[in-house]
């Protein structure tokens, strides 16, 4: 299915989006001969000393493929096979990788409903009741989603009391931070105040979201885990020979806030969608918008009419909540289109 010969704008996920001319320049000023592969080259280099920069002195960045793998590999620095993870029921480790950590690591994923997306650190002790129990799998990893899968984002208050709850349980916190980038915009802070300062051991830096094609990386705060980052990367089929291609767009992205413009543009769409919907009779919003998503209630006969001419998924169906997502290249006028057309399924 091609959406530009089908649709005018997906409004489905920032995956759709295309990628930022700077990271494709970025991409072009790395093809110039040979450099040796795995990460030892000058980008992979720079790319590293510029994660340092920006996450604080003890961070060591690690890029990867995906943003799955980048879980994947976070996660299993801190588990053994009897362990467990802390995380919302909503969590994306938990509802959309297909089991991989279930399956590949081998633990249990102990899930917290919650209403808006987050934890709070009495999520976190209501589970380890269990602590040295041999019948029962061993809470060792808290995990959260920054921004969260209901479009939420936590403050850094927030994170640091759940990195204080886990660390003073012997526990230690995750961050999957696909759209880490918009989570920062929205909070107008910088990045490392959202993971090295409030306390994160691990944490991913998602680009592919935030304009970058396949690039994203792991990151290591606690540096007695650093060590094993190499051998779970190419374990975990996240190593990549050619990484200079990863690199240069990372590196591009932490380069004159790029990733901030890219992420304060989506959620500014987003804002312009979300306000944009006030006036529309039987349209409420689900969630707070907090990031680059809006999350509708509407009609069904509206959502089918409008999914004839845009690509975008339900939610809840059963409650006709959908998604709406934005990205660094929706323009103010796609989404004024959008509302126009919404209005008018809504009135028919």
């Amino acid at each position: 299915m091609l959406i530009d010969s089908m649709y005018p704008k997906s409004f489905a996920s920032d995956n759709h989006a295309g990628v930022h001319p700077a990271v494709l320049d970025a991409i072009a000023a790395a093809n110039q001969g040979d450099a040796p592969a795995y990460g030892d080259d000058t980008w992979t280099a720079a790319f590293e000393e510029r994660a340092r920069e920006v996450f604080g002195s003890a961070a060591q960045a690690f890029p990867v493929l995906n943003g799955a793998g980048a879980n994947l590999v976070g996660l299993a620095l801190m588990l053994g096979r009897y362990d467990a993870v802390i995380c919302t029921g909503s969590a994306h480790i938990a509802t959309h990788e297909a089991g991989a950590s279930e399956r590949l690591l081998g633990v249990k994923l102990m899930t917290v409903p919650t209403e808006d997306g987050k934890l709070r650190p009495a999520d976190i002790t209501s589970r380890l009741g269990g602590i040295g129990n041999p019948h029962e799998s061993q809470p060792t990893v808290v995990s959260i989603s920054q921004v969260t899968e209901l479009g939420t984002c936590y403050t850094p208050d927030e994170i640091a009391a759940l990195a204080d709850t886990a660390h003073q349980n012997g526990l230690r916190l995750h961050v999957d931070g696909a759209r880490l980038a918009n989570a920062a915009a929205f909070l107008r802070c910088d990045l490392k105040a959202i993971t090295t300062d409030a306390g994160v051991d691990v944490f991913s830096f998602g680009g592919t979201k935030n304009g970058a094609l396949a690039a994203e990386a792991v990151v290591v705060v606690d540096d007695s885990l650093a060590h094993a980052v190499p051998f779970l990367r190419r374990q975990s089929l996240q190593l990549a020979s050619k990484m200079r291609f990863i690199s240069a767009q990372l590196s591009a992205l932490l380069t004159d806030d790029l990733w901030r413009r890219n992420a304060g543009h989506a959620n500014e769409m987003a804002k312009r969608l979300a306000d944009g919907l006030a006036d529309i009779p039987g349209v409420s919003l689900a969630y707070p918008v907090e990031g680059n998503a809006v999350f509708a209630t509407l009609p069904h006969s509206a959502t089918e009419t409008l999914r004839r001419r845009y690509l975008f998924h339900y939610w809840d169906e059963p409650a006709g909540t959908v998604r709406w997502m934005t990205a660094f290249d929706t323009t103010p006028e796609q989404v004024d289109d959008f509302l126009k057309d919404l209005h008018q399924s809504t009135a028919a």
